[in-house]
């Protein structure tokens, strides 16, 4: 028998958030992002784990007003134009140190939003009055890390705070068509891309963990692995017995999936 979530827990999201394009566009998926925010009660902060701040530590955004960072190139002046102002939660980022310890968390005030959380949010919270703080993934860590440390942040969902993680469960740009024309989906994309969503409402997250078992499907859909990691911390934050649900699938350009997941 499942128990009913406490009054006020958030549920959980991860956003495949694709081309950094769908931050001045609107389109079914910026539609759908913009259809959650305004469904969600208003949390007190963000926390994302976005598949752009990936380096060889774990650090979390610790400024009271995070810089919109533009990690990326070769996109029209309009995109680079854009500012998110959400302001930070200095206090937030002490008790996401405080819930991962032992592991070491370094406290980082130069590093600001990067478009894996602003192209988003943009959309959910377009008023950009709930703070954000994000949570870098350490490189050197192996997936099951991932995901225990999503296990220890759980408690922030009782506490205001909606967590996010963003990325791409199929993110394989050597596949992806960048011409104006529409591209069929790659067979392998929708297969992992179901595979996915199968062992998500089935609640094994073991097998989701250990994604590189999965056969060659996972190998082509995440050849590596920064845009898949955010969905384990997702994962690692689900309390036991809630439902999977999926606002948003399909893949753009043939090979990036731009699921995404509610968890609870």
């Amino acid at each position: 028998m499942e128990t009913a979530p406490p009054p006020g827990r958030l549920p959980a999201f991860f956003f495949g958030h694709g081309n950094p394009m769908n931050a001045i566009q609107r389109n079914p998926v910026t539609e759908a992002w913009a259809a959650i925010g305004a469904a969600l009660p208003r949390p007190r902060a963000v926390l994302c784990i976005s598949a752009h701040w990936y380096l060889p530590a774990t650090a979390v955004t610790a400024a009271a007003l995070p810089q919109t960072i533009h990690d990326f190139g070769g996109f029209p002046r309009a995109l680079y134009e854009v500012r998110y102002p959400a302001p930070g939660d200095p206090l937030l980022a002490r008790r996401v140190r405080e819930l991962l310890a032992p592991t070491r968390v370094a406290l980082d005030e130069r590093w600001g939003l990067d478009h894996g959380t602003w192209s988003v949010l943009i959309h959910v919270f377009p008023d950009a009055s709930v703070p954000v703080v994000q949570l870098a993934i350490d490189e050197t860590q192996p997936p099951d890390v991932h995901f225990e440390l999503g296990r220890r942040l759980a408690p922030l969902r009782d506490e205001g705070v909606l967590i996010v993680g963003s990325g791409n469960v199929v993110h394989n740009l050597h596949a992806y068509a960048w011409g104006r024309h529409p591209a069929e989906p790659f067979d392998w994309a929708l297969r992992f891309e179901e595979q996915v969503k199968r062992l998500l409402v089935a609640g094994e997250h073991g097998s989701l963990v250990e994604y590189e078992s999965l056969g060659g499907d996972a190998m082509l859909a995440v050849p590596t692995p920064e845009h898949y990691l955010p969905l384990l911390y997702v994962a690692g934050a689900r309390a036991a017995g809630e439902p999977a649900s999926f606002p948003v699938d399909g893949i753009d350009g043939g090979s990036v999936s731009m699921l995404s997941v509610r968890l609870g």
